[in-house]
């Protein structure tokens, strides 16, 4: 009886189970739209419509669909009613949003908390999140997560120290994968392979390996594993898992650059951007704006750093290495340079320019700044839309703030569908009026009209109330 949501773009190793967990166990596969995960309001019709019991979502997206206003009350949370489960991974589930989840949905609803790598066939550990206040003393000292839960059947996981021995309860260590669930290694990465994939120190059968995460983690007391974040440079963003080399390297491979380093820089727990840090050859110059176009043709957006900071000479520590601590952190009050800053125009402008200034927290932004260019990423621009929807009255598809990101182009497309709406409107009321009048003949409707006209102008006939039409 299950009906199970498939939104997860197929480059993401969730939606492997997406796919095949529901022929599986017989249960029924939805298919949503391509970019469909993006939308809440769409999600949430589509749930509502297909009587989805089951789906997915990284923890910034759930948090996207539990914020999300919507003002058709076809598409609100609580019509939601076939929801039975909803499963968390891809990046640490915080305690506010499991509040927030409970608070949001029917009770009989549940939340699991999973967790796993793609090396070892998606997800490893599962939990079963609780509605109760038996860790409220826990969650109010801000001591407590969300645990990712004990492993799943034919997996083993350890907490384990540098010299691969295990540690005691509460302490933080590495978290090491074994069982029947882990890859063969990477493809023409035998160096990769033989660093992360090592012998298994307690087995007897041959061949038998361990998969070193890269992850902090330690086990509580009931037996339960708490993830703690990342030992190297591999870092999480909005569900996203990207190597920080990797874009160094993209960086570093412009003709006019010395040396780049890229870091995540995390104002709040929901609100993380990547930063690069850039040192231009001598004699050489470009612009942060440069920088950004030059990255965007090369990687995915969501790899693309938030902020281009230029120095002149990598801080370093006492043994020669990047000292990423003493990088400065960028002023998000300061806009891009590069760019001429024109004011609003007209009060839609300024509308918007205040909600983008709320939302990217600068103190002004010009109608021709890019969205994504000034810090925005898909969640902010889904709290964006969820509040043009609520104010202006108009429904623009998040695709759209893509394609034209800039306040100007924002204001042209809000006007056109305010126009469309009130066009739409003035229509639907001529045809009230002839269905009301639809009974009289035409010398009758035609007497009615040469006596009522000397008392209505031409555009109160058009505005006329239904009650109005009804007393002619």
């Amino acid at each position: 009886s299950d009906r199970v949501l498939q939104k997860t773009p197929f480059s993401f190793d969730v939606s492997v189970w997406e796919f095949f967990w529901p022929p599986l166990t017989g249960a029924t596969l939805i298919m949503a739209r391509p970019g469909g995960h993006q939308d809440p309001t769409y999600l949430r019709t589509l749930i509502v419509e297909q009587q989805v019991t089951t789906l997915h979502f990284v923890p910034s997206m759930l948090q996207a669909f539990l914020w999300h206003t919507s003002t058709d009350a076809k598409t609100k949370l609580e019509n939601c009613t076939s929801l039975r489960q909803v499963i968390c991974s891809g990046e640490v589930l915080t305690p506010a949003l499991q509040a927030d989840f409970f608070a949001s949905v029917a009770e009989e609803v549940k939340l699991h908390n999973l967790y796993g790598p793609t090396e070892a066939a998606i997800d490893v550990t599962a939990w079963q999140c609780q509605r109760d206040d038996r860790e409220s003393a826990l969650r109010l000292s801000g001591e407590y997560r969300v645990s990712i839960g004990r492993p799943i059947a034919n997996t083993q996981i350890y907490v384990l120290d540098s010299n691969l021995q295990p540690v005691p309860i509460g302490v933080p260590a590495e978290l090491y994968i074994g069982g029947v669930n882990l890859a063969r290694g990477y493809q023409n990465r035998a160096d990769l392979t033989a660093e992360r994939f090592i012998p298994h120190p307690w087995s007897s059968l041959p061949g038998e390996r361990l998969y070193r995460t890269g992850d902090l983690a330690r086990y509580r007391a009931d037996g339960a594993i708490e993830y703690l974040g990342r030992i190297d440079q591999q870092v999480k963003l909005r569900g996203f898992r990207i190597e920080l080399g990797e874009i160094e390297a993209t960086l570093r491979a412009y003709p006019t650059v010395q040396d780049a380093v890229v870091v995540l820089q995390e104002e709040s727990e929901i609100s993380q951007y990547l930063v690069a840090y850039v040192v231009a050859r001598s004699g050489e110059s470009f612009t942060a704006e440069q920088m950004q176009g030059y990255l965007r043709e090369r990687l995915p957006d969501y790899m693309v750093p938030a902020r281009v900071v230029l120095l002149e000479a990598m801080p370093l520590t006492a043994n020669g290495k990047v000292d990423r601590k003493a990088l400065p952190v960028p002023d998000w009050r300061q806009l891009p340079q590069g760019k001429e800053m024109v004011a609003p125009q007209t009060p839609l402008q300024e509308q918007l320019a205040s909600m983008w200034a709320e939302l990217l927290h600068l103190p002004e932004i010009g109608i021709h700044h890019n969205f994504f260019e000034l810090g925005g990423h898909s969640l902010l621009a889904t709290r964006l839309m969820a509040r043009i929807r609520t104010i202006f009255q108009v429904e623009i598809p998040l695709r759209r703030l893509f394609e034209t990101p800039t306040i100007a182009d924002i204001a042209l497309v809000i006007e056109q569908l305010q126009t469309e709406r009130i066009e739409q409107e003035k229509s639907e009321n001529v045809a009230q009026m002839f269905t009301l009048l639809g009974g009289l003949s035409e010398e009758e409707m035609h007497e009615i009209f040469l006596r009522e006209i000397e008392d209505i102008s031409e555009t109160k006939i058009y505005s006329t109330s239904i009650n109005k039409i009804e007393d002619i």
